[in-house]
């Protein structure tokens, strides 16, 4: 079946000498896999390595034959260049350390057209502003909503937050956040992309990256903490 869509580029691995198996989130079927002969080719073609690099927005004319096996491009083109992510040291580095998450969080091949429009809309935003400092962990928290995990907030008043349920609590439990990290994340809870950024520290932003990568490793099985974790880290410093 032939199919016109956008598609989010999570990865891509070289494959022998020449080809690349990329990894695409798109917005008609999901999680899919492409296999690109000769992406290294100096030939002059639509396929190009410099499309399929992390969380790229593309269209693309694809054939899915829906097997299970590796699918093929037959048009590709870049939905919308950026502007600043490329060149951005700081932005660069949230786009390398999403893209991981999302490789490890992102598994099914299932339409989830909101879900894409989020990332779409939220990736944009990010070329387009400067202050970006709690992007990343705006974004982690946000995603929690497509992933069938996002934080109950009925009892928001409780002093604690307890990871495994998702829920605020009265009582403290091994699974549970400390008062501190409780507030940091009510704060985070309220938070908007047009929000203040120096609402938090440095130190803060670290804690409540630590604190969402555990909360995602409670609730996605197999999620491994990204590489790029430290790079960020040292970035945000």
């Amino acid at each position: 079946m032939q199919v016109k869509t956008k598609a989010l580029v999570i990865s891509a691995l070289k494959y022998q000498e020449k080809s690349l198996i990329v990894k695409c989130f798109t917005r008609s079927d999901g999680v899919k896999s492409y296999f690109v002969p000769n992406a290294f080719s100096a030939r002059k073609s639509q396929q190009k390595m410099g499309y399929f690099q992390p969380l790229t927005l593309l269209d693309i004319v694809a054939t899915h034959k829906n097997q299970g096996k590796l699918e093929y491009f037959k048009e590709v083109r870049i939905a919308q260049p950026y502007v600043s992510l490329p060149t951005n040291v700081v932005k660069s580095s949230i786009v390398l350390f999403l893209s991981e998450v999302l490789h490890h969080c992102i598994q099914e091949e299932e339409k989830n057209e909101a879900f894409f429009d989020y990332l779409e809309t939220a990736l944009l935003w990010l070329d387009n502003h400067e202050e970006v400092a709690n992007f990343h962990l705006i974004l982690l928290l946000g995603m929690t909503r497509f992933l069938g995990f996002y934080p109950d907030v009925s009892q928001q008043e409780a002093p604690f937050f307890e990871l495994t349920e998702g829920m605020f609590t009265h009582y403290h439990a091994v699974s549970c956040l400390s008062e501190h990290e409780t507030v940091l994340f009510k704060k985070l809870l309220s938070l908007k992309l047009t929000g203040d950024t120096k609402c938090f520290v440095s130190a803060e932003r670290q804690l409540l990256l630590k604190v969402l990568m555990d909360y995602y490793a409670f609730h996605l099985d197999g999620f491994r903490r990204p590489k790029s974790l430290e790079v960020l880290g040292e970035v945000f410093s």
